[in-house]
């Protein structure tokens, strides 16, 4: 039986529908997989899981959701990284939350204000590891026009670049609430 499927597979004719079949599956294969990656990077994804409504009302209060702009930044564009592998990677890490959801650990506003400072300091401690990058992808201290700030803004502003300091050493809080129990 493989002696068969070997000798037929030796004819030029079973190679290119070989190949055929490998490209076609590949490409499927890619289009789905990149379809599945674009649909877990909408808001409506990000916000379907109940725990995830107390976070989201109060992003609805930012103005990382409405200013005088109209430029909207959504759930991926500050939590998911924008480069490859490291949007891969923080996918796979995400399984955490849904497993979270599924047993219940945040499903209320008290066990969500329970686990707050515990998700922050984690949502934290990434930001600073990749240097505020995705903060960066809209924020740029050097293309600010810094004279336009009030005077303490203008001051830190100045000093962060002097320092080579990034967005998350100064801004906790911008658009979810601090926890209890967090002293900056």
């Amino acid at each position: 039986m493989l002696k068969s499927i070997w000798n037929w597979f030796k004819q030029p004719a079973a190679r290119w529908a070989g190949m055929a079949a490998g490209v076609l599956g590949t490409a499927l294969f890619l289009v789905v997989f990149f379809q599945g990656v674009a649909f877990t990077n909408t808001m409506e994804f990000c916000t379907s899981c109940h725990s995830m409504t107390f976070p989201y009302e109060e992003y609805k209060k930012s103005a990382h959701f409405k200013n005088s702009v109209g430029v909207q930044a959504t759930c991926v564009d500050c939590h998911v990284p924008h480069d490859y592998p490291d949007l891969l990677i923080a996918k796979v890490m995400a399984a955490k939350d849904v497993y979270h959801e599924i047993l219940g650990t945040v499903n209320t506003k008290e066990k969500f204000e329970e686990h707050r400072l515990q998700m922050a300091k984690a949502v934290w401690a990434k930001m600073e590891k990749r240097g505020s990058k995705e903060c960066h992808a809209c924020h740029q201290l050097t293309d600010m026009v810094i004279e336009d700030h009030g005077r303490r803004a203008r001051r830190k502003h100045k000093e962060a670049i002097k320092d080579g300091k990034h967005c998350i050493q100064c801004h906790k809080g911008v658009v979810h609430e601090l926890p209890k129990g967090y002293e900056g």
